[in-house]
């Protein structure tokens, strides 16, 4: 089977990334071929993949926001979970997870995976069901960065067991009143930091299985945010713990 990576950026990463194979690439007439299309289009012609000139109407009756550009691709590429949980080589730092638990919005999903590109997350745990899944519109929403990523479909409580087996700390993001600010949270070390969904939060047996509920604290009028968001900040508080520390790209 087969899917269509679209938007300049999602597709340059996915080309970059090489993790997919490549069928064909298309592009709308008269695209000015500079910047990031250059850089598409090089790509393709150096690993030979061929090139289709369409017209606007073609992507325009398939995709949203194309921006003039779409690669056909095998599907995502997930992991095992022995290839996240136990690497073949260190990592040379703490184990860094995010896992997600039901998040269901594509944009959501999107969002936390490029944070957690950005931030160094050493691999993405989504449940078996009931979760958004790493479609075209999440390569989209997340620029590429899923191409990155290692991410991994499981039985998040079997996960989470795991994990703890390796001393790895499970952080749950959670406003109920018990329920901690950052400051009286563990986040040193290996941490894990589990995002519920966008409407219920973790489910019971998942939060049950946290070592500390994080609480984000707010001064504002409104009284929640929203799951990206959220997630997004308390993946920069474990960095930042880390001193923002960088390291070499353990992915390549």
């Amino acid at each position: 089977m087969s899917e269509w990576i679209y938007g300049r950026n999602a597709v340059f990463e996915t080309l970059t990334a090489n993790r997919r194979q490549f069928f064909r690439l298309r592009i709308t007439q008269g695209t000015i071929e500079k910047g990031r299309i250059a850089e598409i289009l090089y790509i393709c012609k150096q690993i030979q993949i061929p090139l289709e000139s369409v017209s606007k109407n073609v992507l325009n009756s398939q995709f949203e926001n194309h921006q003039g550009v779409a690669l056909e691709t095998s599907n995502y590429p997930y992991k095992q979970k022995g290839e996240i949980l136990y690497p073949d080589r260190s990592l040379g730092e703490p184990h860094f997870f995010l896992i997600l638990d039901t998040v269901q919005d594509p944009q959501n999903l999107g969002s936390l995976l490029r944070t957690a590109e950005a931030v160094g997350v050493h691999g993405v745990f989504l449940p078996l069901r009931r979760t958004a899944t790493i479609t075209p519109a999440v390569v989209n929403s997340s620029s590429g960065a899923c191409e990155h990523l290692y991410i991994c479909q499981a039985n998040l409580s079997q996960i989470i067991r795991e994990m703890k087996k390796e001393e790895i700390w499970i952080v749950g993001l959670d406003s109920s009143p018990e329920a901690l600010p950052p400051q009286n949270v563990h986040l040193e070390g290996s941490i894990a930091i589990v995002v519920g969904n966008e409407a219920s939060g973790m489910r019971a047996m998942v939060r049950k299985s946290c070592d500390f509920l994080l609480r984000l604290p707010m001064r504002g009028r409104i009284d929640s945010l929203n799951a990206a968001v959220a997630g997004s900040i308390a993946l920069y508080l474990v960095w930042q713990k880390r001193d923002f520390s960088a390291e070499s790209d353990i992915y390549n």
